[in-house]
């Protein structure tokens, strides 16, 4: 009964090694025209329009809510005196809905007086279509500022929509994150950079495979390093990407889109909205809206500091955003316009990306979590990996590490109680008195069947 017992576990952890070698790895598609991922993790959280009812909100967590025409909601923060916190909204249209100039969200953050500690406005601009859009705000812990307490904060999310657009609800993506203490507090800057350089580098060399498929939402954001990337974009449709950028490093982007097949040629305002967005999911930038005439387009986005944490002290959006090292996302979405004319077919689009300087040190102590570019972002960028990708080849390496353990520590116990076996076996074989000449068993040795 135990040679069968054992025999069953070395089975096992066999069959559990071709188990994971069998596991496919997940493949993430770019999303349908106005298709939208979601963290599938995500909580759910109601906002309230009274703020004694506000639904709580945890550092690094993720929310799935949804907000009407005219609504302002709040959601609670417990801070103490010492942590910034930032919290984002990425605000969801109804795809196929109607939004106009100056629509969308703002979001502030405020204390339990309801003074404002800081706000972003995510809005709809020239390029008047459903798409995704993001902003964030923060409670920073700086001298004489304000919101400086240990206590009960809100979020607040405020919706404008004019007559004339979608009045239905919009989705929310809520994100709440925690930045680290910094390791040296007292020999913090206090104000930001006045220049930088600004003449855009040598066009990146572009890879033997250079296709990447972007993902349709920022949880499965395409991972791009520097080089010249390659994908198709329909009318309608939303892509998204992300590029780790270290300290110290500067961000070059350029989005180019290019001719139609079509015959027919007309003029689209406003096609390509390309946006920036950093690790915070806060607003950094955007590229003038680019109009379309069935020709080849490319614009660059202006240059951007390096990321420094002294950067945070500008009050624009540009240079304020670039705070942090770690992933930067760009969002490329079409206007469905394009398809009158030229039809639902995809239309190329090209991606430019240059990340420029030595990677420097980071100011937090300690883990910087999502403020930080790690070995595996360099190897999830190299790949091309999602961060859901990048997340589950983690997981399936942790596996096959358990499962090689877990072998080899049964082939360990294995091996030990054969040598006991063996070792009680010799001991008794040596205790037992002589067996009689031609003597049988239990004397003269072991049964005939063995």
């Amino acid at each position: 009964m135990r040679r069968r017992s054992r025999t069953r576990g070395a089975l096992a952890v066999v069959a559990a090694v071709f188990a994971v070698a069998a596991l496919p790895g997940q493949v993430y598609a770019a999303g349908a025209p106005g298709a939208y991922t979601f963290d599938p993790d995500a909580e759910s959280a109601v906002g309230a329009d009274i703020s004694a009812e506000a639904t709580k909100l945890n550092p690094g967590g993720v929310y799935k809510s949804a907000i009407r025409s005219g609504q302002k909601l709040y959601y609670r923060l417990d801070l103490d005196a010492k942590t910034n916190a930032y919290v984002s909204a990425v605000v969801v249209p109804k795809s196929g809905g109607k939004v106009a100039y100056g629509d969308g969200i703002t979001v502030s953050i405020r204390d339990s007086s309801d003074d404002e500690c800081s706000s972003q406005d995510a809005v709809f601009g020239s390029a008047q279509y459903p798409r995704p859009i993001a902003a964030y705000a923060s409670r920073r812990i700086e001298k004489d500022g304000s919101c400086q307490d240990a206590g009960t904060y809100y979020a607040l999310i405020e919706r404008e929509s004019k007559e004339t657009s979608d009045q239905g609800e919009w989705d929310l993506e809520l994100r709440y994150a925690s930045e680290p203490q910094l390791a040296k507090p007292s020999a913090e800057a206090t104000t930001a950079p006045t220049s930088w350089p600004s003449a855009s580098p040598p066009p990146p060399a572009a890879a033997t495979d250079n296709t990447r498929r972007g993902g349709s939402g920022y949880y499965d954001a395409t991972s791009l390093e520097t080089g010249e990337w390659k994908d198709r974009i329909e009318p309608g449709q939303s892509l998204f990407y992300r590029v780790p950028v270290d300290w110290g490093q500067q961000l070059f982007a350029t989005a180019e889109l290019s001719n139609s097949t079509s015959e027919k040629s007309a003029y689209v305002s406003s096609a390509l909205a390309v946006s920036l967005e950093n690790p915070a999911l806060g607003h950094v930038a955007d590229v003038s809206p680019m109009s379309y005439s069935g020709k080849p387009i490319s614009v660059p986005f202006d240059p951007l500091p390096p990321v420094a944490y002294e950067n945070r002290y500008d009050s624009s959006d540009d240079v304020g955003g670039m705070r942090f090292a770690g992933w930067y996302y760009l969002s490329v979405s079409l206007s469905p316009d394009v398809a009158k004319p030229y039809g639902q077919k995809p239309i190329a689009l090209t991606l430019k990306i240059s990340v420029k300087g030595e990677a420097g040190k980071s100011p937090y102590k300690g883990d910087a979590g999502i403020f930080s570019v790690t070995q595996g972002d360099k190897d999830a960028a190299r790949k091309g990996q999602s961060g859901a990708q990048a997340a589950e080849a983690s997981s399936e390496r942790g596996t096959m590490k358990l499962v090689a353990a877990a072998g080899i520590g049964a082939g360990t116990v294995l091996v030990l109680w054969l040598g006991a076996w063996t070792l009680i076996a010799r001991r008794r074989t040596a205790a037992a008195p002589a067996a009689p000449a031609g003597g049988q068993y239990p004397y003269g040795g072991p049964p005939q069947a063995w």
